[in-house]
């Protein structure tokens, strides 16, 4: 072991979480959750835990045709699945791209544009005679004020369309459907965020699913509250119903200063050119979005100190957002003591003259920051199930980070058991498309409920 890694490994030291700042997120998230749960305190909290009035899980006996639409990121999906028996669905669903013209347009250009992909969508499948139920997945923070009536608190990943902050988005999409005439119907049951279609879909198979996890591009969860918690609960109570669904928006955490004894310059970096400054704190520090970023500027750092590729970068790498996530993943998934990924990345990076040595700090590098991602993600997780304290909970998780790196199951499954009670079993699903089907799924729980 070289003295160059000695110095990168006591660099990369504050990339990585103690115990001691794990047990001191973890109490400073759930102090944040309750804040967000308690009226005179949510217009103050950063972690907004909205209410999504979905109070009823699926059973496994919903069936029927159903519409999904599903917007969270740079594409949106449309999705016709058809619900037969427990676990038995047949499932058809096109992907369509949002140009970044549209994602910094207006809302109306927005709308109109999923309006329509959805029109095309139904006369390909031949079901624009037919009356559908659809529920719209819409992954940005909403302050919902009911099953079908959300407004948009802020834009996230990317998305700056102007009209649309403080508007209900079903209305939005109701007037986008009806500004094309006839060729589009379908009654709109419900909206809500990916988490809760994560935590739905999982529900399906699994009853134990109590929370939803996303970590992709962006990273939220939600999780089950008693409705006696939730003093921002605006709905008809019903004695029978005594827990409602909470979207956490948690990408908010440290917003107002509570994660910045773990930050590094790097996360400050990042923050600052990014187009939230001073927003989505903890997202910054976890998330797809982010993540070969953060690897970059700590790898560019130790370039031009002289302690990788002998001070020698290139155009590539000096440029910013030209790290990709998915180079962690691929760098990250080379057997011990072997560089073929991590080489092949370093050459479309234009640094062919890597020595073994550098690729090993490479990934040393990586390994730092998509651990801590990890465990920034464990310790929320961990508190939201010893908020909970039921004796068995299953997690759904969906999301690229999670899908596709190497390590970030084994990551999360060590540290949540670190610091779940001990009397608390827990297990970890992958969400098989997840926000998609669920969005679909509580469109039916909700058809399921008014007949």
């Amino acid at each position: 072991m070289s003295d160059i890694r000695e110095e990168i490994r006591e660099q990369c030291q504050e990339l990585i979480l103690s115990d001691k700042q794990i047990e001191e997120i973890m109490r400073r998230l759930l102090k944040e959750i309750n804040r967000g749960l308690g009226k005179a305190t949510q217009p103050e909290a950063d972690i907004k835990c909205f209410i999504t009035y979905v109070q009823d899980l699926p059973n496994g006996k919903e069936k029927g045709k159903f519409l999904a639409l599903d917007l969270g990121g740079t594409n949106f999906r449309v999705l016709l699945i058809h619900l037969k028996d427990e676990n038995d669905f047949e499932m058809l669903s096109k992907i369509y791209a949002i140009p970044q013209s549209i994602m910094l347009g207006s809302g109306t250009q927005l709308f109109d544009h999923i309006a329509e992909c959805l029109a095309n969508f139904m006369k390909e499948h031949s079901v624009y005679e037919e009356k559908l139920p659809l529920g719209f997945t819409f992954s940005f923070p909403l302050t919902q004020l009911g099953l079908t009536k959300g407004i948009l608190a802020r834009w996230t990943k990317g998305f700056n369309c102007s009209g649309v902050v403080g508007e209900d988005v079903v209305q939005l999409l109701k007037d986008a459907i009806a500004r094309r005439g006839l060729d589009v119907q379908i009654e709109i049951c419900a909206i809500l965020n990916d988490t809760t279609g994560t935590l739905m879909s999982c529900a399906w198979k699994n009853h134990n699913c109590r929370i939803g996890l996303i970590v992709g591009t962006g990273s939220n969860a939600c999780y089950v509250e008693k409705v006696e918690n939730c003093e921002m609960f605006d709905g008809p109570k019903d004695p029978k119903k005594e827990h409602v669904l909470i979207n956490t928006e948690w990408g908010a955490f440290g917003d107002n200063g509570a994660l910045d004894f773990v930050r590094t310059e790097y996360d400050r970096e990042i923050d600052h050119f990014s187009i939230n400054p001073g927003r989505q704190i903890q997202e910054k520090m976890i998330s797809g979005m982010y993540m070969g970023e953060l690897a970059r500027l700590a790898i560019v750092k130790f370039t031009r100190a002289g302690l990788l590729f002998g001070g020698v970068g290139s155009d590539i790498l000096f440029k910013r957002g030209q790290f990709f996530t998915k180079y962690v993943s691929e760098i990250e998934s080379d057997k011990p003591g072997t560089y073929m990924y991590c080489r092949d990345v370093l050459d479309e990076l234009g640094l062919e003259h890597a020595t073994d040595e550098d690729c090993a700090n490479v990934r040393y590098i990586c390994e730092c920051v998509s651990s801590r991602a990890a465990h920034l993600v464990s310790a929320g997780i961990a508190a939201l199930i010893n908020k909970m304290d039921e004796k068995s909970v299953t997690v759904g998780v969906d999301g690229s980070v999670y899908r596709f790196h190497p390590k970030f199951h084994d990551l999360m499954k060590a540290k949540i058991r670190q610091f779940v009670k001990p009397d608390i079993s827990f297990d970890l699903m992958l969400s098989e498309d997840g926000s998609g089907r669920g969005a679909a799924l509580v469109a039916a729980v909700a058809c399921r409920e008014a007949h």
